[in-house]
């Protein structure tokens, strides 16, 4: 049953037209200062995925110092990554060489040529006054002109990737620093509002939680989940790199969608194979595509509504309509927040717009 303790008066919607615009400026504070803000997220984020793991060295290891349990943890992580990279790239470098080694075969059979580098002299000492001639051009001068901008468009993107790098390495400072107050930081964070809205905001932050922890249990199962169903396929079409691409896909997936990006190597490992075994590329490539495919209906169709609706609370048609909202109305960074943002907005719909509540049961025997 809906009931409206209080009516909404111009007061009040002065007051939350002020919140509002508060809130506002808010975000156009945080949009503003981004760049500083980012790499504290960036640390925060991983001092709370962490956080466990190292709770769990200092009971469980009884490790007490913090530090060192810190240090254990960071251990153990770097540890597995190096796993992973050593089940990943010395295959795929194995790949590269391969494939180069056959295009050069490829070219010395076909253009019965002995020595690359030598075709390539004999080539611009045959054509010299042609090459001359391009260089003197005005076309050539004009192509000059506008390939100096993209030059320099590329030199700062090359020095976005450095700012990245730095930026990356202070995150980890944030980590570290975090992680060795963890506790207190999450407790005293609090302190910054005033005493008669921090319930509030303990409340929001309790529940922000609740749904974040929810959402990376979920989105780590559909993960594994979708990592095995990759080393299955790939390893029944018998597509190079199974096991190793497969489970590159599922950590990709912690992102959702972000494993559409593995089609790149997927093409290239398929051409690899067709140029390795003489087997026909389109037909090598229709299969990990048709693996792409099945495997994608089963996590979208099944596997997600299952897991992510029994984690985050919500019907199957409301989570994938949420995922269409928000990847609509923020592109990717709206897939990574759509469901727990999606149940928070409505938890907050309830308890503060509509006010639903249920009447009290009438005890039993009491007629009064």
């Amino acid at each position: 049953m809906l009931t409206y303790h209080k009516e909404i008066t111009f007061d009040t919607f002065v007051r939350w037209l002020g919140y509002g615009l508060l809130v506002v400026g808010i975000f156009l504070l945080l949009d503003y200062l981004s760049g500083v803000l980012l790499p504290f997220a960036v640390g925060w984020l991983l001092a709370y995925l962490l956080h466990p793991m190292v709770k769990f060295v200092q009971c469980r290891l009884h490790v007490k110092n913090k530090i060192l349990s810190i240090i254990i943890t960071l251990v153990v992580v770097l540890a597995a990554l190096s796993f992973f990279l050593w089940l990943v790239i010395p295959p795929m470098i194995e790949q590269f060489a391969r494939l180069g080694h056959l295009v050069t075969n490829y070219i010395q059979q076909a253009a019965h040529i002995d020595s690359i580098p030598e075709a390539i002299r004999q080539w611009t000492e045959n054509n010299r006054q042609d090459i001359e001639k391009f260089l003197t051009s005005k076309e050539f001068s004009e192509g000059l002109k506008e390939a100096i901008p993209n030059m320099f468009r590329v030199l700062g993107k090359t020095a976005n990737i450095i700012i990245s790098i730095v930026g990356s390495l202070i995150a980890l400072l944030y980590m570290f620093f975090i992680l060795m107050d963890y506790d207190y930081l999450t407790k005293a964070w609090i302190k910054i509002f005033p005493k008669k809205s921090r319930p509030f905001w303990q409340e929001l932050a309790s529940d922000a939680e609740r749904e974040l922890n929810n959402y990376i249990r979920g989105q780590g199962t559909v993960a594994l989940i979708m990592g095995i169903l990759f080393c299955i396929g790939f390893t029944i079409i018998d597509f190079p790199m199974a096991i190793g691409l497969g489970i590159l896909i599922g950590i990709m997936d912690l992102v959702p969608y972000l494993h559409t990006l593995a089609l790149l190597p997927t093409v290239l490992l398929a051409l690899m194979k067709a140029a390795d075994t003489g087997q026909n590329f389109w037909m090598i490539l229709i299969s990990a595509l048709a693996v792409f495919a099945i495997v994608q209906v089963i996590i979208d169709m099944i596997v997600t509504p299952k897991v992510m609706g029994h984690a985050m609370g919500l019907n199957p048609a409301i989570l994938l309509l949420s995922l269409s909202v928000w990847g609509a109305l923020l592109g990717f960074i709206g897939l990574i927040i759509a469901l727990p943002l999606t149940t928070l907005l409505m938890a907050y719909y309830q308890r503060y717009v509509t006010r639903e509540e249920e009447d009290p049961p009438t005890p039993v025997g009491n007629t009064q």
